[in-house]
């Protein structure tokens, strides 16, 4: 992605009011509940259509970034043969290894 594209989708994120993280569940929650505010029908006011074509706006290109993102379907491997890295002990001995500072063994010093 682009400079530009990044900038967007900030200020999507921004005019939805959302967190710099959040999940699609989010992001669905905030664009109804902000529709049921400011949607010209439900308020009455013709002021208003120019904010909802803001949020739909900042909603649809907030979607297509989700709905065009990849997400791993199976498990990383760590490289090494024998390394669970979803064991915490073997995600640390794959990171850190013997190292005396880690490994949590005392060394004399003499």
């Amino acid at each position: 992605m682009n400079v530009k594209e990044w900038q967007a989708i900030e200020q999507a994120r921004e005019v939805l009011g959302l967190p710099e993280r959040a999940t699609l569940a989010e992001i669905k929650y905030r664009y109804r509940r902000l529709s049921k505010l400011h949607h010209p029908d439900a308020t009455g006011a013709g002021g208003e259509g120019e904010q909802m074509y803001r949020i739909t706006a900042a909603y649809e290109l907030l979607m297509r970034y989700c709905n065009e993102y990849r997400f791993p379907l199976q498990r990383e491997d760590a490289g090494d043969e024998g390394v669970n890295i979803y064991d915490p002990e073997d995600w640390w001995q794959a990171r850190f290894g013997q190292d005396p500072l880690w490994s949590g063994r005392k060394t004399r010093r003499r």
